[in-house]
């Protein structure tokens, strides 16, 4: 999943990195017990944070447990983690380092040695990378592309209406059926949309 209200900034060198960041928001990784669906909110306790390099971007990986987990009073930090799950951190930085590859790109590589950083300086990262996205939201930094068109920060230029939000999306072409999935291990390249 990923922190709301964070960016980072592509246009941004990160004291700590020595990268730029990957204009996306935060990414976190939940190391609860429940599957969380798609597009579901969730109130997490942060933990740490990773430094994944992604081709030369910084791209920040927090490390978080959903305060309704039944195991949540158990993590404080990011040694809690060590501590309660033996290997886990270790093989996510390796999931990490090779995810990519079979889209043939090279492994990604971290900043600290791919070492997990605490839970101080996690919040720090969040908090730095939601003044990028305020400087964004309030158009003091371009954001090139990045459509920052929104109903509920009122002192941001990009703020419009209900009405304005609503005609935008009556005027969006109506969802189309997915493809269907192709059976296991058959190859499927969609054909993009004419």
């Amino acid at each position: 999943g990923g922190f709301l209200q964070t960016w980072e900034d592509p246009g941004h060198k990160d004291e700590n990195t020595g990268c730029c960041g990957d204009n996306d928001p935060i990414d976190v990784c939940e190391i609860g017990s429940k599957v969380c669906s798609r597009g579901e909110v969730i109130k997490v306790k942060v933990l740490g944070t990773l430094a994944l390099i992604d081709e030369g971007e910084t791209d920040w990986k927090i490390i978080a447990i959903n305060v309704e987990d039944p195991e949540a009073g158990n993590y404080n930090d990011i040694n809690d983690v060590r501590r309660m799950k033996p290997g886990y951190l270790e093989a996510t930085v390796d999931w990490f380092r090779r995810y990519k590859v079979p889209d043939g790109k090279p492994e990604n590589q971290f900043a600290f040695n791919g070492e997990f950083k605490d839970k101080d300086f996690a919040v720090n990262v969040i908090k730095s990378t939601h003044e990028h996205w305020k400087a964004l939201i309030a158009k003091k930094t371009d954001g090139g592309e990045i459509n920052c068109t929104n109903l509920t920060v009122s002192d941001s230029p990009f703020c419009c209406s209900q009405e304005c939000a609503k005609a935008t999306v009556d005027a969006a072409p109506p969802c189309r059926a997915a493809n269907p999935i192709p059976p296991e291990g058959e190859s499927h390249h969609p054909r993009p949309p004419s």
